[in-house]
């Protein structure tokens, strides 16, 4: 079973430019592909449905134009922002609430529904406890193959962020005060602000909770503890937890960006970043014999509260110490290209590309120096980046606030465009400079 993604936040008043910066590493099975997906705002008449891959729910009056990271097979996102600066991404978890008999929604679709249908984060977690208290979400039983269970969330904006973890029906909420990074674990105790209704009930009629032990203690009444998920992903936690705090009032995009490029076991969590491919779990996942799963997409939220610039959302294909973080905007339109992507692998598809580049990596068509020329020359390419990125943010708010949105969009999609067809020709390039090797060319 695959349990293995990283979520972290850090709120404007921990942050070197006082904006709040999100971040996600989305771990999957090694080859299930992850492409970068645009849904524009919809408007919808009464009595239309939300199809979602198990269930249908009545449809909202309009949906709010996002972008979403998605397991190709699935309706909802690993992790995603929308057009009001909302992000989120979530975890997987593992409860003692037994697997269910009927159909729920998985967690993936509350990230979608939670994007589609909020402008605050504080309305984020009031949509997304709602629909978890109605339709339910954690393991059940399918004719699919999906692989379910219970979740985690961090959901974002400029000013506020929460944590939201599951269990069925059940939930709690903690709003975040400053850093926090979630893992594979619950985490929120005692210091919840918000409880589903029958939470404290039910691991009381269960065995889990003993009414004289005093504040109910979320984690405590339903987090299988004793699984080897939860000691990896509290390793995992105890990380970025420790480097947030560590970097506080410091921390910046490339922090976030390094976090999310970290080989560190965690069995020490305050050592400094490191970049040797691990041989155990690791922030940054790599597969081996022993775990099938691997980073798979990555983001890094960079918002914006005082309207001095557009957000600017980092994108990341495949394993995230050997690539580049792509500026996206919720402005504009993200590349088509990215979107491609499935069961097959495909040389049209930046996943399944950088995907190649990490296989030829892992069977050693790479030496150390190799790696090292691969990690300088996107490094190089992120420092560019760095630099006009924020420019064209800032340009791009003020030709919308002089009221010319249709020029700003243009300008963004075209940035876009440029950025993504000189990380692919840069990658094309590795790849092949590889196989003339091989042959002796």
């Amino acid at each position: 079973m695959l349990f293995s993604c990283d979520t972290m936040v850090a709120l404007p008043n921990t942050t070197k430019s006082r904006q709040t910066l999100f971040a996600k590493n989305s771990d999957r099975p090694r080859e299930e592909c992850q492409p970068l997906v645009y849904r524009g705002r919809q408007s919808h008449h009464g009595g239309e449905v939300t199809r979602c891959q198990f269930m249908e729910l009545p449809q909202v009056a309009t949906t709010y134009q996002h972008i979403g990271s998605r397991p190709y097979w699935c309706w909802g996102y690993e992790h995603g922002f929308n057009e009001y600066q909302v992000v989120i991404g979530n975890e997987g978890l593992i409860s003692k609430t037994p697997e269910s008999e009927e159909p729920k929604l998985v967690g993936m679709e509350i990230v979608r529904l939670g994007l589609e249908r909020s402008r605050t984060a504080a309305e984020s977690v009031e949509v997304m406890t709602s629909l978890i208290t109605k339709y339910g979400q954690g393991r059940f039983k399918n004719d699919a193959g999906v692989r379910t269970y219970d979740n985690g969330y961090l959901v974002a904006d400029p000013r506020e962020a929460y944590v939201i973890e599951t269990a069925g029906h059940e939930w709690v909420v903690k709003r975040v005060e400053s850093v926090v990074g979630i893992s594979n674990v619950h985490s929120v105790g005692t210091d919840w602000n918000r409880l589903s209704h029958l939470a404290e009930h039910r691991a009381i009629e269960q065995g889990w909770w003993q009414p004289e032990s005093g504040q109910f203690d979320f984690a405590e009444a339903y987090c299988d503890f004793p699984s080897l998920a939860y000691a990896r992903g509290a390793q995992r936690r105890a990380r970025s937890c420790a480097l947030l705090n560590r970097y506080k009032g410091k921390i910046d995009p490339l922090t976030m960006m390094a976090l999310l490029r970290d080989h560190s076991d965690g069995e020490t969590p305050g050592e400094a970043f490191r970049e040797e491919m691990p041989t155990t779990y690791s922030i940054c996942m790599h597969y081996n014999k022993e775990r099938e799963g691997n980073t798979a997409a990555s983001l890094v939220a960079d918002l914006c509260a005082d309207g001095s610039r557009l957000p600017i959302y980092w994108c990341s294909f495949y394993s995230p110490c050997l690539g580049v973080f792509l500026p996206m905007f919720s402005k504009g339109r993200i590349p088509p290209i990215l979107e491609i992507g499935d069961a097959q692998p495909s040389e049209e598809s930046p996943w399944w590309l950088f995907r190649r580049l990490e296989l030829k990596v892992r069977q050693n068509q790479f030496n150390s120096q190799d790696i090292t020329t691969i990690r300088a020359v996107w490094a190089r390419f992120q420092a560019e980046l760095l630099d006009t990125a924020y420019r064209i943010a800032a340009d791009a708010q003020w030709l919308i606030d002089a009221g010319q949105d249709a020029g700003a969009s243009q300008v963004l999609t075209e940035y876009m465009n440029r950025n993504v067809d000189r990380m692919l020709t840069t990658l094309r390039d590795m790849l092949a400079r590889t196989a003339k090797s091989q042959q002796g060319i």
